[in-house]
C-alpha cells in the first residue's frame, strides 16, 4: 500500500539472514539487514506483528535504539498486531499514549482506553490491531506520509469495503 502511494519502502531484517519466516510460515525477503540501514534517517519506522517475530524485534537493541531516536525527534512510529504491546509497551515507547494491539495482547497496554479501535493515532504513533485492520493501518500511514488525498487515491482501486 505504501509503495502504491509512491513511498520509498525499505524492509529490514533484525535476523542474520534477510530471508525471514513469518508467524504463519510465509517467507519474506527483506531488502537489507537492519545493521546495513541503521545509520539512515527514516520518515517512518513501522513494525509488523506476529509472534515470535515481535519478540525478536523487541530483543533487537539496535532496533529499539532506532525507535527511541525516531520517537524523540517526533518522527512517525507504527506498529500492528502484537508489536504495540510486545515492543513499544515493553520498551517504554508508549508512555501512556493511546494505542491498540491484537486482542490477545491488548491487556498489556498501559493505556487501554482505545484497545477496541481498529487504528489509533496519538502524536507520532500509529497502532493497529492485526491482519483484518492492515489496510486501514497502511492507508493511515499513507495519509500521514503523503497526505489524505493520496490515501484516497490509493484506496479507490483497491476495492475496500
Amino acid at each position: 500500500v505504501l509503495r502504491r502511494a509512491g513511498v520509498e519502502v525499505t524492509v529490514a531484517s533484525v535476523e542474520e539472514s534477510t530471508t525471514v519466516t513469518a508467524s504463519r510460515g510465509v517467507r519474506l525477503v527483506a531488502d537489507c539487514s537492519l545493521e546495513d540501514c541503521a545509520a539512515g534517517a527514516f520518515d517512518a519506522i513501522v513494525l509488523p506483528g506476529g509472534m515470535p517475530g515481535a519478540e525478536r524485534l523487541r530483543d533487537s537493541a539496535q532496533l529499539v535504539g532506532m525507535l527511541q531516536q525516531q520517537d524523540a525527534r517526533g518522527a512517525l512510529v507504527g506498529a500492528i498486531c502484537a508489536a504495540p504491546a510486545v515492543v513499544l509497551q515493553e520498551k517504554g515507547l508508549l508512555r501512556g499514549r493511546r494505542a491498540t494491539a491484537h486482542p490477545a495482547f491488548s491487556d498489556r497496554l498501559e493505556n487501554g482506553a482505545d484497545v477496541a479501535s481498529r487504528v489509533v493515532v496519538d502524536e507520532n504513533l500509529v497502532t493497529s490491531r492485526g491482519p483484518g485492520t492492515a489496510f486501514e493501518f497502511a492507508l493511515q500511514l499513507v495519509a500521514l506520509l503523503a497526505g489524505a488525498e493520496k490515501a484516497k487515491e490509493v484506496a479507490a482501486p483497491m476495492v475496500l469495503p
